[in-house]
């Protein structure tokens, strides 16, 4: 099977809700003053302003499999799109902290359904040998997401706006909103959710219009490890046979937030004002953070299928672990801050080379299609359930050692070097189908 146009337009529109995952995820960083200052937030208040996006996200994580199933992954990201629309412009004009609060957390709603939509979608239509490239596409646009969140910050702060600035960096995501919604109109269903719903022959003309060269033989594959022909299509993930699925997912999720990856996007230009940074230059230091992120991941999707997902997890762990024991170093001691912004491209590059490339991929894959909406919803929740619980505690942690949070982290990126050596299959090259028996899953 070739890489057609309709696969590859397909792919793309998908993996737009990417962009404005990371862009959403990122934009906060560079408000987070300005947002003090208008509301006289607290520590503990700006770390809720941060985090209730994420309460939504965990919810939206955990709800999306359900529309997913039932009206489609297609169908159910136009959902998204119109949330990701509604907060950019409810943040945009937001008229006290309730309301910016609101907004934010129907965003995050956006960013943990689209989270498990647009991955399974992308994972539901790529052949098996593409397949860590097309998802890995999709973590591709959260990190360019990420980086034009930055650079748009900084364009912004350089423009001079006054102390309401904020609203523009938060608002401006609405014209890509607006762009994956028109968008979503033009790419088919998922073959393997309309054999889910037995409806073959549109499933067999989505096969054809995507380049599958062995339509018959690939259809066949599905509705087996689907088992509509025998009415059991809808299963419950929670069976002791989905266990092992179930572990994979639930601990690289766990591991992608314990690294503190989101925590250090969120409040990357804190960090750098407490080492000494100006707001302008530390909004051009998230800006070089933001591209080594995009370059790295864009090294991993390039090899991904080659190298394997479980070698990229064990090289990024360590570079992971070192970096963020640097970063705990230097606020400890107090001396080389200067090296910091070094520290941190060397953090953001072994995380996006590892763990920012593989887990949509991962979560995408370890599923059989029966469960797989579950299952993404599940690896998803916990992601953001982590997320928020970490994001949250930052500041807070923060505030009395501003080491402490990077010397846990560092544990946790160690601690994950050696849960996936001795735990982590490997997956490159295997169909979805093919995946469901090497799990020994009936």
């Amino acid at each position: 099977m070739t890489l057609n146009g309709a696969l590859l337009r397909s792919t793309i529109v998908a993996a737009l809700g990417g962009l404005l995952f990371g862009f959403d995820t990122a934009v906060i960083a560079g408000t987070t003053a300005g947002l003090t200052r208008t509301f006289a937030l607290t520590p503990n208040t700006l770390g809720m302003t941060v985090a209730v996006a994420l309460v939504g996200t965990v919810i939206g994580a955990l709800l999306a499999g359900i529309p997913g199933d039932r009206y489609g992954r297609r169908d159910s990201l136009r959902v998204m799109a119109v949330l990701y629309l509604i907060s950019a412009v409810g943040c945009a004009f937001a008229w006290n902290w309730y309301s910016l609060v609101f907004f934010r957390f129907i965003g995050g709603l956006g960013i943990g359904g689209s989270s498990v939509l647009g991955p399974m979608y992308i994972a539901e239509i790529a052949p098996a040998k593409y397949r860590g490239r097309l998802v890995g596409f999709f973590q591709f646009n959260v990190v360019a997401g990420i980086l034009v969140a930055y650079f748009s910050n900084y364009l912004i702060t350089q423009a001079a706006l006054g102390p309401q600035d904020w609203r523009w960096m938060l608002g401006v995501s609405g014209i890509p909103a607006l762009l994956f919604f028109l968008m979503l109109f033009v790419i088919p269903r998922s073959p393997r959710w309309l054999v889910s719903k037995s409806r073959v022959d549109e499933a067999r003309n989505v096969l054809k219009i995507i380049g599958e060269e062995d339509v018959e033989g690939e259809l066949q594959d599905i509705i087996n490890s689907i088992d509509v022909e025998h009415g059991h299509g809808k299963e419950s993930l929670l069976q002791s046979k989905y266990r092992f699925p179930i572990f994979l997912a639930v601990t690289i999720a766990m591991f992608n937030q314990l690294s503190g990856i989101n925590a250090i996007l969120y409040y990357l230009n804190d960090i750098f004002a407490r080492a000494g940074f100006s707001r302008v230059s530390g909004d051009l230091q998230a800006v070089v953070i933001g591209f080594t992120n995009l370059v790295f991941t864009m090294l991993a999707m390039s090899i991904i299928d080659r190298v394997g997902r479980k070698t990229l997890l064990l090289i990024g762990s360590i570079g992971c672990a070192v970096c963020l024991a640097g970063v705990a170093a230097v606020f400890l001691t107090g001396t080389h801050e200067t090296s910091l912004v070094w520290l941190l491209m060397g953090f953001i590059a072994s995380f996006s080379f590892s763990q920012g490339a593989v887990i949509w991929v991962y979560l995408s894959e370890v599923f059989p299609n029966r469960v797989r909406g579950q299952g993404q919803s599940l690896g998803s929740f916990t992601h953001w359930f982590m997320n928020a619980l970490i994001s949250w505690t930052f500041p807070i942690v923060a505030s009395t050692s501003r080491g402490a949070p990077f010397v846990f982290f560092s544990a946790m990126m160690m601690l994950q070097f050696f849960v996936v050596l001795f735990t982590f299959p490997e997956t490159k090259g295997v169909t979805l189908e093919a995946m469901q028996r090497k799990f020994g899953i009936a």
